[in-house]
């Protein structure tokens, strides 16, 4: 049966059409106006001829704070000049929600840094590859075949069994030191045990192995030179013509540092390949699998030894600094607020209670403890200024007309603490995600909390890093009594890098409060 439309649907459609056509060129046009009349963003105050602001963000510092300041000053959205380079730094929720949006093609790409090619494998590290064929496959790859949420809970057995090995020899260490000392508790640094558990969890994902002796010690102070050294402010990559010089001999020291990191993976691939090992469900056996039946046109620039030992290096690090971190953070706060701490062990109790020990899939039932996560989460975002974008053309952003190859840097530690959007921003106040904030989640949908990032560039590791972090702080929290070794007011100064790491040891006194056969 055919259809005829009548005269005045045919009408209508053209009208349409029309005003579609008419509103595109408005749009068009309007774009065109802004660019004419070349409405460029603010620049913040203090830059110095060629270096620019350079000199600000290298001092005593971090450079988190001091963006800060100059928001406070300029406004939630400004450029600020890195030698050559032009940056867009973003302190509003809304203008964040644009880049992510409406611009997140725009800005999908990473700047290069001398710290991504000398420590990742030429831009191999999928995080900070720039965009292009071969970041579209690793993220294929990444999300489908190794971070699936199916792939995660297949890790469950070996985050349990890790923990449970961890928090056995806490209790180990609380008999002997009852046994010698004839105290009642015993004193542990909780950011070490936290870095020995996750990095365990995470080489036994990896390769179907722990560390060795203190082979995870040692790693675990690599990575935090290589975060320390990814968030180096290096001359070079904003005078380039400076290159020769290595100024604070950055480069000497990312060169140490690479072959540290590839000293580890290249000796596991060696092993794995010299022994035939096929550990059933380890990552490094999943990507040998895949790479297998992959072409040479599907990863391109790399070869299939470097994209192994990229990615491994990439989850590895990625793994401990954000799970250790957020715990270290999350337990300081707990330990600074002991009713906030009560209130988590109570709900425990109730859910779980404490003739067993708290399961993942409890974890829907514990609402304040996740709570308690999502404001450490606010308050110490692990990369506070995000892993730096770079606009592939022209855009605009806020009204502002931004060209092709500005860096932006979102400032998450301003954003997440914005008056205008946090009731008592500063404050430690989990209870804001159980009434007014409740609907507010951090997987990159609600841009006044984005700890994982957003859009295409966002943290592939979310749900892995936020099970490892409920199950470990559940787990403590429920087993032993946590109290802070001293009088004297938890020290909360920060670290400098691309991620945040608390300066001082956090150091606990604790005691088991279950009974010894949970143990």
């Amino acid at each position: 049966m055919e259809f005829h439309p009548s005269f005045s649907t045919i009408i209508a459609i053209s009208f349409s059409v029309i005003l579609l056509a008419f509103l595109l060129h408005i749009l068009i046009k309007k774009r065109a106006t802004m660019w004419k009349n070349n409405l460029k963003p603010p620049q913040a105050k203090g830059a110095l001829p060629i270096i620019g602001h350079l000199h600000l963000l290298g001092g005593p510092k971090l450079p988190h704070h001091v963006l800060g300041d100059m928001a406070e000053r300029d406004g939630p959205i400004f450029t600020i000049k890195l030698g050559v380079h032009e940056a867009l730094v973003v302190t509003n929720a809304s203008i964040a929600k644009a880049c992510f949006t409406t611009n997140d093609k725009v800005f999908a790409s990473r700047p290069k840094a001398e710290a991504t090619k000398l420590m990742g494998y030429n831009y191999a590290l999928f995080a900070f590859t720039p965009y292009g064929d071969y970041w579209r496959q690793m993220r294929k790859m990444v999300k489908y075949e190794i971070l699936s949420p199916r792939q995660v809970e297949m890790f469950g057995p070996v985050r349990g069994s890790e923990l449970k090995t961890s928090l056995r020899d806490l209790y180990d260490g609380w008999v002997k030191n009852k046994i010698s000392q004839n105290s009642e508790t015993v004193k542990v640094e909780m950011s070490q045990w936290f870095g020995n558990l996750v990095v365990n969890i995470m080489g036994r994902i990896i390769t179907g192995k722990r560390f060795r002796d203190d082979e995870g010690v040692r790693f675990q102070n690599v990575v935090k030179m290589f975060f320390e050294l990814m968030g180096a402010f290096v001359v070079s990559d904003f005078i380039p013509y400076l290159k020769w010089l290595d100024v604070g001999g950055y480069r000497k020291a990312m060169k140490k540092t690479a072959i540290d990191l590839d000293n580890i993976f290249e000796g596991w691939l060696k092993e794995h390949k010299k022994e035939c090992k096929s550990d059933e469900g380890s990552i490094i056996n999943t990507l040998i699998s895949v790479l297998q039946c992959a072409s040479e046109d599907e990863f391109p620039g790399f070869d299939h030894d470097t994209i192994i030992k990229s990615t491994c290096q990439q989850l590895l690090i990625a793994g401990l600094d954000t799970t250790s971190g957020t715990l270290t953070w999350a337990l300081a706060l707990l330990l600074k607020n002991p009713q906030t701490l009560k209130i988590a062990q109570d709900e425990i109790d109730e859910h779980v209670g404490r003739e067993r020990p708290v399961d993942e899939s409890d974890m829907k039932k514990l609402v304040y403890l996740n709570a308690v996560i999502k404001e450490t989460l606010r308050l110490y975002p692990a990369a506070p200024l995000l892993v730096p974008h770079e606009s592939m053309e022209n855009c605009i952003v806020g009204g502002y007309q931004i060209p092709k190859g500005t860096r932006l840097l979102v400032n998450l530690y301003k954003m997440h603490r914005d008056p205008n959007i946090w009731e008592d921003p500063l404050e430690f106040r989990p209870e804001r995600f159980l009434v007014i904030d409740k609907h507010i989640d951090f997987r990159g949908n609600h841009y006044e909390l984005l700890p994982f990032g957003s859009g295409r560039r966002i943290c592939p590791g979310i749900n892995f890093s936020v099970q490892a972090v409920s199950l470990i702080l559940a787990s403590l929290i429920q087993q032993f009594v946590l109290k802070n070794s001293s009088d004297e007011p938890i020290d909360m100064s920060e670290s400098s890098g691309l991620t945040i790491w608390k300066t001082t040891p956090l150091e606990v006194l604790l005691a088991p409060r279950l009974s010894s056969n949970m143990y």
